[in-house]
């Protein structure tokens, strides 16, 4: 799990400047949220709500970056990585009509609860 975390937080400034290596300047605000999914049919019912959701997402002032990732060998597992430009952007985002709609949809499809982590960049 760190690996991973560490790994993201070095992809990060790319992503945003557009350049390899960190940005100097770069500031953002960056969740990484764990998904389980029950399993069986409610897979192929999560994947194409969490395709929404991101592109749902992707349109709304202050977003960065929104990539949701699957799992390889464990298919109702996801992860998804938001960067925001600025904490605000993200209560926007987290209070907004299709994010509780989101939520509401994905709650009984869920294995476990969300494990959702805030993180600032660095810059």
């Amino acid at each position: 799990m760190r690996r991973i975390l560490f790994t993201l937080a070095l992809l990060v400034p790319t992503w945003i400047s557009g350049q390899p290596g960190p940005a100097p300047t770069a500031k953002g605000y960056c969740v990484v949220t764990h998904v389980d999914i029950g399993g069986g049919p409610l897979v192929a019912q999560a994947t194409a709500l969490l395709r929404e959701y991101a592109a749902d997402s992707r349109k709304e002032p202050g977003s960065v970056r929104f990539e949701i990732l699957q799992q390889e060998g464990h298919p109702n597992h996801f992860t998804v990585f938001e960067v925001w430009q600025t904490r605000k952007a993200y209560e926007g985002h987290a209070a907004a009509e299709h994010t509780k709609r989101f939520r509401e949809k994905l709650l009984p499809m869920l294995g476990s609860p969300l494990d959702e982590r805030l993180e600032s960049l660095l810059p």
